[in-house]
């Protein structure tokens, strides 16, 4: 039977994939800090006959990673997909989000990852089987933002380090593929932050765009599976949201106009 591990799973995108994961019958480890958001996540998936490990993990720690994979490697003897989806936002003029904060996205969100792939390459490339990593970015790395300039550069950071990963992986082993899952708004909690006096406008608008147009974790994730099915790199579940804003931007860049909120609707035109 394959086995997912997924951080960041106690809720939102995270559920969602262990959910469906343990629905086409793999065994899930979750793992996430939110260690009673994870044993409900656990709790459902074995209500409905599924296999979840919950493992209390913090991505920010190497130790707390290498615990993880031993724990899954214990459990299961192999993993066939990990998902390194835990993630960050804060919100605010960039000069004045405090540097706890511009901290806390880069450990998250970029060195999370790399605390993964530290944990789990070298037993994946031992192991010498089939598997795939999925990295989780978001349309914030293809479209620099205000008022959240930790998550979209931290974003920007995943989509460069998981087209390096995968470079370097086909250059070694052509059995463990790489994903690059870059969502666009699902609803989820990620604006869960109370946000600036700066930022409480963007921070509503935001909030709104999630609720009006957003998937929820469990539509996300059928499209996430079967892309991985499919074998892409690129998993863009959303591509009508992103692929016209990208459009703008590379026409930006192209031409060296000064750069606009690409999220904004006329940029779209």
């Amino acid at each position: 039977m394959s086995v997912a591990v997924i951080t960041g799973a106690a809720s939102g995108i995270g559920a969602g994939l262990a959910r469906l994961a343990a629905a086409k019958g793999m065994n899930v480890v979750l793992a996430d800090r939110d260690l009673a958001g994870l044993e409900q996540v656990a709790a459902a998936i074995k209500a409905q006959g599924g296999s979840a490990l919950a493992v209390a993990t913090d991505v920010t720690q190497q130790a707390s990673l290498d615990a993880l994979a031993d724990k899954a490697y214990a459990a299961y003897g192999q993993v066939d997909l990990l998902f390194n989806n835990a993630g960050v936002l804060s919100t605010g003029n960039c000069w004045e989000i405090s540097d706890a904060k511009w901290q806390q996205s880069w450990q998250v969100n970029v060195n999370g990852i790399v605390n993964g792939l530290r944990a789990f390459v070298p037993r994946l490339l031992q192991a010498n089987r089939p598997a795939r990593i999925i990295n989780t970015a978001s349309m914030g790395g293809f479209l620099p933002s205000p008022m959240m300039a930790p998550y979209t550069a931290t974003k920007f950071a995943v989509v460069a380090l998981t087209e390096s990963l995968a470079t370097e992986l086909a250059a070694l082993n052509g059995k463990i593929k790489v994903s690059l899952l870059a969502p666009g708004p699902v609803k989820t909690a990620i604006f869960r932050e109370a946000p600036s006096e700066a930022s409480s406008d963007f921070h509503g608008m935001m909030s709104g765009l999630l609720e009006q147009n957003g998937l929820t974790p469990d539509e996300f994730a059928e499209h996430v599976f079967a892309a991985i099915e499919r074998g892409e790199y690129w998993i863009i579940p959303q591509p009508e949201m992103l692929d016209p804003l990208l459009q703008a931007r590379n026409k930006i860049i192209e031409t060296r106009a000064d750069p606009v909120f690409a999220w904004a609707p006329e940029t779209a035109d």
